[in-house]
This record gives C-alpha cells, sequence and structure tokens, in this order.
C-alpha cells in the first residue's frame, strides 16, 4: 500500500513538473520568438472569430483546432532551429534542409487552416 502512494505521489509530481516546463517553453517561446507572437495573435482573432461564426460544435472544434496546429508547428520549427544552432551557427547543408523543412512544415499548416476555415466558411 505504501508502496502504491509512493507511485501516486511521484506520478503526480511528474505531471506537475511537465507543466512547469510547458510554461517555461511557452515563456521561451513568446519571448524570443516573434513569429510566434504574430502566430499567437492571428489564433487570438481567429479564435474569436471561431465562436462569433453560426457553424456546428464540430465545426468550430476544427476551425480552432486547425489554429492551434499552426501554434504546434511553430514550436516544432522553432526546437529545430534551436537544436541546430545549439550544434552549430555555420552554415551546413544539412542544418538548412533540417530548418527549412521546419519552415514548410509551418507554411503546411497555415494552408491547412485557409483549406478548413474555407471549406466551413465558403
Amino acid at each position: 500500500m505504501k508502496n502504491m502512494k509512493k507511485n501516486i505521489i511521484q506520478g503526480i509530481k511528474r505531471i506537475l513538473n511537465a507543466f512547469i516546463f510547458s510554461k517555461d517553453g511557452f515563456c521561451a517561446m513568446f519571448q524570443s520568438e516573434p513569429a510566434f507572437r504574430q502566430d499567437l495573435a492571428v489564433f487570438v482573432v481567429f479564435a474569436i472569430l471561431a465562436f462569433l461564426c453560426p457553424v456546428s460544435s464540430v465545426e468550430r472544434a476544427l476551425m480552432l483546432f486547425s489554429l492551434f496546429l499552426i501554434l504546434f508547428a511553430e514550436s516544432v520549427n522553432t526546437a529545430i532551429e534551436v537544436c541546430i544552432d545549439r550544434i552549430s551557427e555555420d552554415i551546413h547543408p544539412l542544418s538548412k534542409k533540417a530548418k527549412d523543412i521546419g519552415s514548410f512544415v509551418v507554411l503546411l499548416s497555415f494552408i491547412n487552416a485557409i483549406v478548413v476555415w474555407a471549406v466551413i466558411l465558403l
């Protein structure tokens, strides 16, 4: 029984730490990445619009998820860039390729959002 309580407490600590690390990641993104702040502004504006649109709950969820995907892609792109820059800031073909692919993921997320919103609203 004591072992079970210990495992539960450790599990709760792990979850709380994960939230703290996530908050730290959000703060780092917000403070250091202008593109993330711009994407977040787009998210807020369009999320408000999504709630004002006369659409079903499922359609609204799809609209919001497409916006969330942009923030997700921007975060992954930044993580890739930070890892590459940590290794070396020298220009290398593989570093460029990794960064370009990360940028392409962000572009795809924007295209996805545009298509989702267009299909639902038009």
